[in-house]
């Protein structure tokens, strides 16, 4: 058939066997396109992508449960284009951890030659440098959850202005201000408001994991600001006193262990009248995604905690009060209408519960339990419960 390949075909064309390809074909990782009348299993150009990220994930040591999960939805070719992107930057960053490994190794191996001794420093040095490599996979993993999670809020989202942008808003005008944001991720809040941001805002964007600091100057290369990039932990913030106009901190809060004293340290380094902008959820937020896999299977949770009861809308206010002049509550209205079972899936999967756990051998059946639930309207509906407290010292 035109446009289409048998397994042999099309493993000789991607150059593996066809031992590999019904392998991945049995573990539900790469599904041929069709079937012929005489029975043969069809793949198209398209597989060939797919079946590149399987082989490239592999050889950076995922698993195939982590692989699955990934793959879910390479058939949307947003998606495919995200994925690929965020591969090649893990794969960039391995490169430049094999360098790094490469000239320890040159250097303690000529001290060894030059000295006739063991420089044992040097050799710990090593073993720090090596071990890195499971840090680096595990932020790629972050990353492309935080991906996974922004992609099914902007594609299905009802309310027209978004989220990044709505909160852009509440923090205006930032005309001359200098700004520090707390847990910046990705950079998504600058990313999405790029053409409002003020050439004269002065701009520090701090994250705790110094791969996604990295990923963030990758960004925001080519977006014109006053950008300035910082690795710490907001539950040691080491500036000087009296010094932000604003600090924002989007959906970080509730993470954080003595947020008492995370609050004291903002109130402090943010000048007199300075804002402090804070996001959080309700209690509501996206109750009907627990609700699917609660009725598919009681043993999943998809947190190990309820976040809005760590730092909620509900119970922030309180929390805030304590160490702000005035508090002020904004919510955002929205819902989500998701006609895409595996968009999903993708969601639910990047999740920091137990789902792989329950999951990983029924793939298919909790699509086709999601496609179900579809039927009746075209989509899912998901409530929707975020807003920010504007804080002024």
């Amino acid at each position: 058939m035109e446009g289409f390949y048998t397994s042999g075909q099309f493993a000789k064309k991607a150059n593996v066997s066809i031992r590999t390809v019904r392998y991945y074909d049995k573990q539900g990782l790469l599904k041929p396109a069709g079937i012929s009348q005489g029975g043969y299993r069809l793949y198209t150009d398209s597989d060939f992508a797919k079946l590149q990220k399987i082989l490239s994930l592999k050889f950076l040591g995922f698993s195939l449960d982590e692989i699955r999960s990934i793959t879910i939805n390479d058939d949307d070719n947003d998606y495919v284009e995200e994925s690929l992107r965020l591969q090649l930057n893990l794969i960039r960053k391995r490169i430049e951890h094999l360098k790094l490994v490469e000239q320890t190794l040159t250097e303690t191996s000529r001290l060894v030659t030059d000295n006739q001794n063991v420089d044992w420093n040097k050799i710990l040095h090593l073993i720090h440098i090596t071990n890195m490599e499971k840090s680096l996979v595990e932020q790629y993993k972050d990353a492309a959850n935080i991906s996974i999670r922004i992609g099914l809020h902007k594609k299905y989202t009802k309310n027209p202005l978004g989220w990044f942008q709505w909160l852009y808003g509440l923090m205006e005008p930032l005309e001359g201000k200098d700004i520090l944001e707390l847990g910046c991720g990705n950079g998504e809040l600058w990313l999405a408001n790029q053409t409002r941001i003020p050439p004269d805002a002065h701009i520090c964007l701090s994250d705790v994991s110094e791969g996604m600091i990295r990923d963030v100057e990758e960004n925001l290369k080519e977006i014109p600001g006053d950008f300035s990039f910082e690795v710490f932990d907001c539950r040691q913030i080491l500036k000087p006193a009296d010094h932000y106009d604003l600090v924002a901190a989007n959906h970080v809060l509730f993470y954080l262990s003595n947020l008492d004293g995370v609050l004291s340290q903002v109130a402090k380094i943010l000048k007199p009248g300075g804002v402090f902008c804070c996001s959080t959820y309700g209690q509501d937020h996206m109750k009907e995604i627990s609700g699917l896999v609660k009725e598919f299977d009681s043993r999943i949770a998809l947190s190990e905690v309820n976040l809005y009861d760590v730092f909620g809308l509900d119970n922030g206010e309180e929390q805030l009060k304590c160490h702000f002049r005035s508090v002020e509550k904004k919510e955002y209205e929205d819902h989500l209408e998701v006609s895409d079972a595996r968009a999903l899936m993708e969601y639910i999967l990047s999740c920091h519960g137990n789902q792989q756990e329950y999951l990983s051998d029924r793939y298919e059946e909790f699509r086709e339990f999601l496609e179900k639930k579809m039927e009746k309207k075209g989509y899912i509906h998901i409530t929707k419960q975020a807003g920010a407290f504007l804080c002024i010292k």
